[in-house]
């Protein structure tokens, strides 16, 4: 069963099937679909490690954080709350009201133990990796280049209420909430140390997202109209479409390759309908956003089959899911480009960012130049449109340490600090840069995806410069950068062996359209 909340072509008969049940015909009278070419730009230089060495210490990579964001911080500070000075911490006079900047520590009681990544208790480990770690003891300490002080939450009323006023409407302002904060983040408290006591805060600040490098080629001209179906209808034959697709886990239990090869035969235009083939010739380039492989554990000698480590056979049935999806991935990079970008549980290395995998594992489809072996996050450029996303690591780590439990939210909130893996290196595994941090949102992207979700979402927020967020949940808005504000498509890719479903995005209106697909006869 093929489901398609797509756009849907004028002139075209409604009845999208009637084509399949009809006589065939000769080839003289079938239709013929040029696919549609848009121009690239890869990114991922800055997630590109030419030499990695481990002998430095995570501290630095800390420090470089603060100092490339607090020059940001500082002016957001004068612009939301002037005439409050701005000090470090050893700098803190008591009972004087004042603005400090510095890196968020969340002390956790029920936060494991780096010794719990190597348990060989493989169900415990699974059972960890879907646990939220908040609890209501929960403390957080700021952190600057010179000391630490511990912050405590102002109780409501005089000051707290003032200092919560001033900053209304400002985005990226409001009360200190420690369930929703993770190890990490950088930003700014405003408060009143008391005497021998803690710092009581009656306001915090993020950074706020940083402008677009450029405003989109041709601004959103679809009305801003609600409901996906009417902002589908409203699609012009000449937009251009990015597949986003994720967690095909090839080999893994979930995995359901008949629905595999829908899609696929679905981008190539092996399937449908003639309307179904016009939409699939704007589809201009497919993103798998990591999960490509489920588990290569019997490779590795996991389950009981160490002693088949070295045994050739052993290793050719464990080596089956990677030539499986070469062969997948170069009948799509026939048709059309490909980026293929790494996931937790793909053949490539653990810490972020992640390198492309290696070409030994794709040597059918390598042969193509459509075919792109990309970083994790990856970052690129389609027809002006800037795109950045991951294979999802980020977003479901911060989920553990922290009570938001919608992506969406998440992911809004990581934009607003500036920083797409707030939590590495504290919980999230990553390589230790020295005099940089290529986490850090230099640019907000127009679209920002992450793979490997539970469910499939999105989202428009736009920032404006004097009036907070807003939240555009219609497909097709208008994009707010050219009012001087900062607008953002926010997308939770699904994992497509759970749900059978990629996305496409239009690049015109940066509106999305599920496509599920189903393997089974629906009885």
């Amino acid at each position: 069963m093929l489901d398609v909340e797509g756009p849907s072509v004028s002139g075209r008969p409604n009845a999208r099937y009637d084509e399949l049940l009809a006589p065939s015909t000769s080839k003289d009278n079938e239709d013929t679909f040029n696919r549609a070419s848009a121009s690239y730009t890869n990114l991922d230089e800055r997630y590109r490690a030419a030499k990695r060495t481990y002998e430095r210490q995570f501290a630095q990579l800390y420090f470089s954080r603060l100092m490339l964001l607090k020059g940001v911080m500082r002016k957001r500070v004068e612009q939301v709350w002037p005439g409050v000075p701005v000090c470090s911490i050893l700098e803190v006079q008591e009972s004087k009201e004042v603005a400090v900047i510095g890196t968020i520590f969340k002390n956790m009681k029920l936060k494991p133990s780096i010794l719990d990544e190597y348990t060989k208790d493989k169900g415990l480990k699974a059972a960890l990796g879907a646990t939220s770690f908040c609890s209501d003891d929960d403390s957080v300490v700021l952190e600057d280049e010179g000391a630490r002080m511990v912050l405590s939450v102002l109780a409501g009323g005089g000051d707290g209420a003032a200092a919560a006023a001033a900053g209304a409407g400002q985005p990226g302002v409001g009360p200190l909430n420690v369930q929703e904060l993770v190890t990490g983040l950088v930003l700014a408290v405003r408060g009143v140390h008391e005497p021998g006591g803690d710092f009581f805060v009656s306001a915090v600040c993020f950074p706020g997202m940083a402008s677009h490098p450029h405003p989109l080629p041709s601004p959103a001209q679809a009305p801003a109209v609600a409901g996906a179906d009417a902002a589908a209808a409203a699609a012009l034959p000449s937009d251009k479409y990015i597949a986003l697709a994720s967690g095909f886990s090839i080999g893994g239990s979930k995995a359901d390759m008949l629905k595999t090869q829908l899609a696929l035969d679905f981008l190539t235009g092996n399937l449908g309908s003639p309307t179904e083939q016009h939409l699939c010739s704007q589809i201009v380039r497919l993103v798998v956003a990591g999960g490509c492989i489920g588990q290569l554990e019997a490779l590795a000698g996991g389950n009981g089959a160490s002693s088949h480590a070295y045994n050739r056979q052993a290793q050719g049935a464990a080596l089956q899911p990677v030539r499986d999806l070469d062969l997948l991935m170069a009948e799509v990079a026939a048709a059309m480009s490909v980026d293929v970008m790494p996931g937790p549980e793909d053949p490539a290395n653990v810490a972020l960012p992640q390198q492309p995998m290696h070409r030994c594992l794709f040597p059918a489809a390598c042969t193509h130049g459509s075919f792109v072996r990309a970083t994790n996050p990856h970052e690129f450029e389609v027809d002006g449109v800037r795109m950045l996303g991951t294979s999802g690591q980020n977003v479901d780590d911060m989920a553990k340490y922290c009570t938001i439990r919608d992506r969406l939210d998440l992911m809004e909130r990581s934009l607003a600090s500036r920083h797409i893996a707030p939590t590495a290196p504290d919980t999230l595994t990553c390589y230790p840069f020295q005099d940089r941090d290529p986490f850090i949102v230099e640019a907000t992207p127009h679209v920002y995806f992450v793979g490997n979700q539970p469910e499939f979402a999105t989202r428009q927020v736009e920032q404006r410069p004097q009036g907070g967020y807003q939240e555009c949940q219609e497909a097709g808005a208008a994009s707010g950068s050219g009012s001087g504000g900062v607008a953002v498509r926010l997308v939770a890719v699904p994992s497509f062996a759970r749900t059978g479903t990629m996305v496409l995005l239009n690049l015109r209106t940066l509106a999305c359209h599920p496509i599920r697909f189903d393997g089974s006869l629906g009885l």
